[in-house]
């Protein structure tokens, strides 16, 4: 299925076209737009940077904004496309060259964005980001499974290893959750509202972005429905581990950009469920039987 998924390349260039061309500069002026001007009476004053330098309080919020919009999802995508009955296969190769993007690109849109948004901009941390979180992942799991299955076998990888592994990466979420949440439990006890500030834009722009590649672009391009439900998806969704990551070290774990990044992960599932019941529903507008 991956070998006939890789001879169709109008889904791979649909959903690079979308993450890299459309969405980081929708989610810059969506979050602009709401934080900035429709919902600034309700977030005033400045913050502290990790740097030491000060910023007003929305604009951190839309660095948030902007580090999720820039880190299309190559993880839970997989599971979205399962739930969806979308095509497996085109969904694992547009995960894995969607991860390769990310290396390249991730730094000089963040770069270009934060600077646009007027953050301070460390060009190392940037990329000392998507070394660690993006190509060390990578390169280790390449060369642990390639030494695991040697030294165990493949049914050894995927019966007890694989296992083992799982709940690391739950349990690290969840820790991170917890401790963005404690740092930041001022501003939501004062201003509980916050949270849903944030979330406006970001909702906005996942249906935004789903509308335009599942519902248009798709379309338009004679997709199947089982090419065009991963395609749309794919690009609604964020990487919100990287994105995570990535505030805590530019701006400091107490930073509101961190906290806009923790707001994406608690509407993201239940808008990506939302959306997945979409496509169950709309099969039919791309010509095929149910599947």
């Amino acid at each position: 299925e991956v070998l006939r998924a890789a001879k169709t390349p109008k889904p791979v260039a649909l959903t690079l076209f979308i993450n890299w061309a459309v969405k980081p500069f929708t989610m810059y002026l969506l979050a602009t737009f709401f934080l900035g001007y429709v919902f600034i009476g309700f977030i005033p004053g400045t913050e502290v940077l990790a740097d030491g330098s000060t910023v007003e309080l929305w604009r951190s919020y839309v660095a948030g904004c902007i580090l999720l919009g820039i880190a299309p999802c190559t993880a839970m995508v997989l599971m979205w496309s399962y739930l969806a009955k979308g095509n497996d296969g085109l969904t694992l190769i547009m995960v894995a060259i969607n991860s390769l993007a990310m290396l390249v690109l991730y730094a000089p849109l963040g770069g270009f964005l934060l600077g646009v948004n007027a953050m301070p901009i460390p060009w190392e941390t940037i990329l000392l980001s998507v070394s660690v979180y993006v190509a060390l992942p990578l390169v280790a799991g390449y060369f642990t499974r390639k030494w695991v299955i040697t030294t165990k076998g493949i049914a050894w990888f995927e019966t007890r290893f694989l296992h083992l592994l799982t709940p690391v990466s739950t349990v690290a979420l969840l820790a991170t959750l917890v401790l963005l949440f404690t740092f930041k439990g001022e501003v939501i006890v004062e201003n509980p509202l916050t949270i849903l500030w944030i979330a406006v834009p970001l909702f906005i722009q996942t249906v935004l972005i789903f509308t335009l590649g599942y519902f248009v672009l798709a379309r338009r391009l004679g997709l199947s429905y089982r090419d065009a439900a991963p395609a749309g998806m794919i690009g609604a969704s964020n990487h919100f581990e990287v994105a995570i990551a990535t505030a805590t070290i530019l701006f400091g774990l107490g930073s509101g950009a961190a906290l806009a990044t923790v707001v994406g992960v608690l509407i993201e599932v239940p808008v990506m469920l939302m959306l997945v019941n979409i496509c169950l529903r709309t099969q039919g507008i791309f010509g095929s039987e149910p599947v």
